[in-house]
């Protein structure tokens, strides 16, 4: 099966109704498929692995249903092997070991983007415009800041892809930066350059 976006977007938005967690979606989406570019991949399926790793989360948050619902429907509807163990090894309580660039890209950027996209938020500007790396290891630093987000998956998902942290963070950043308006961070005119 050939990775549809419409069809991954129309699922995503089926099982999704939240604004946030739809924008974390495709904040993800668009970190994929930066990656993709950098490690020779897919450009569809790794931005679908990305839009879709978290769609069934909403009903299904329990750690005993997410993201098992999610894959189970994904293997229903034929989406390739790859991206469901890719999404299965997202969550390190499912023990789904992370063997593929695609399954090892998901983990590094998952919880990434969950930082950058609120430090963004916290901005005066509210644009990603205004995010640097130092900003955001700052935060990363800050265990009161973005509770919910894993601080060690974000270190270990920077050293199974045997990258430079520091490096990782500028080139999430970047990659949101395309996508600003469909995340809400284009800023709002106050303050940074927007």
């Amino acid at each position: 099966m050939s990775v549809d976006r419409t069809a991954a977007l129309a699922l995503l938005h089926e099982h999704t109704k939240t604004d946030s967690l739809r924008k974390h979606a495709y904040a993800v989406e668009a970190a994929m498929r930066a990656m993709s570019a950098r490690m020779g991949g897919d450009a569809d399926l790794w931005g679908a692995t990305g839009l879709l790793h978290d769609f069934d989360y909403e009903a299904h948050p329990a750690p005993d249903a997410h993201p098992y619902v999610g894959v189970g429907i994904l293997r229903e509807l034929g989406y390739p092997a790859a991206l469901c163990e890719a999404i299965l090894g997202h969550a390190e309580y499912t023990g789904v070991a992370r063997t593929s660039d695609l399954a090892k890209a998901l983990f590094a950027v998952d919880e990434l983007c969950g930082l950058v996209t609120a430090v963004a938020l916290v901005r005066p500007s509210k644009s990603i415009h205004d995010v640097t790396p130092k900003s955001v290891k700052k935060k990363l630093a800050e265990k009161s800041f973005a509770r919910s987000v894993s601080r060690e998956d974000i270190r270990r998902g920077a050293e199974e892809l045997g990258v430079d942290l520091t490096d990782q963070i500028a080139f999430v950043i970047e990659a949101l930066r395309g996508v600003a308006p469909a995340l809400g961070l284009e800023g709002d005119g106050i303050g940074g350059t927007t």
